[in-house]
């Protein structure tokens, strides 16, 4: 049994959790938010998924407890702040609404202990699938619950074979050349307005691919997903930016072995919580 100490941080940055679709980890999450905590927290984006909830409606005890516990944090002092994305864009209607003291809106500069201005913002505003051919988008969408559901019954198999966990659907991202590429181009131009608007970096979701990276002198920062890498970004105290893995540390408690990244860029921060 892993010992795990509680943490408490100057900032937390979570995003594209999915709340409504089967392929959210949610306990996994709840974990994480018993042992972790910070004076203020942000939810970047695609935290619910509404695009799943009006196909098919799927809300489990687990899922309902997430939001419980994001509000009990607030009611406790935490300042939590939803910024809106593609999937929960419902929200965008609302912004500069408190829900249960969650702020909303729809993107912020944040600043570091140190100094440093961060816009943060989900990103999907950068995506020109999403934005001018979203019935690709609902496609793309669709075939990324079908790799999902490839990989719950290959990784049942695995397990039962002694093997360990291996994600179908980020082997195929990382080694689609298109895929790839979209990576590439979306960190570049989320970068870019970052530049544009005066900030030293950017912290953003939508891609499910967490990494800390400098590009063109932009700190870009992404934090990942709770579907499959299951990571977050904190703030220390002093400044300085981290890349947590959940997984990497109760994936061996929970039946699974570490998921492994499947890019050449993995970040050398990235550290299990």
């Amino acid at each position: 049994m892993v010992e795990i100490e509680a943490r408490k941080f100057r900032t937390l940055f979570l995003s594209d959790v999915h709340l409504g679709s089967k392929g959210a980890k949610a306990s996994f999450l709840l974990d994480f938010l018993k042992y972790h905590d910070a004076d203020t927290i942000f939810l970047v984006g695609d935290i619910v998924d509404g695009w799943r909830l009006r196909r098919n409606w799927h809300w489990p005890q687990e899922h309902n407890d997430i939001v419980q516990k994001l509000l009990r944090k607030s009611r406790k002092g935490a300042r939590i702040l939803y910024i809106a994305g593609n999937h929960d864009e419902f929200l965008r209607d609302f912004q500069g609404t408190h829900f249960g003291g969650i702020e909303v809106m729809d993107r912020i500069m944040h600043e570091t202990a140190d100094g440093r201005k961060f816009l943060v913002i989900h990103g999907d505003q950068f995506d020109v699938v999403v934005r001018n051919a979203r019935h690709i988008a609902y496609l793309g969408d669709w075939a990324y619950d079908a790799a999902l559901a490839i990989n719950t019954i290959m990784n049942k198999v695995r397990r039962m074979l002694g093997l360990r966990y291996w994600s179908f659907s980020a082997w195929a991202k990382f080694r689609v050349k298109k895929a790839v590429n979209f990576i590439g181009s979306f960190q570049t131009v989320v970068s870019d307005e970052a530049r544009r608007i005066g900030a030293d970096g950017v912290i953003c979701g939508h891609i499910h691919h967490a990494t800390i990276e400098q590009i063109d002198g932009i700190e870009y920062i992404n934090t990942g997903d709770w579907v499959e890498s299951c990571t977050a970004i904190v703030e220390h105290f002093d400044g300085r930016m981290e890349l947590l893995s959940w997984t990497h540390l109760i994936g061996e408690q929970a039946g699974f072995a570490p998921i492994v990244r499947l890019d050449d860029k993995r970040p050398k921060a990235a550290n299990a919580a």
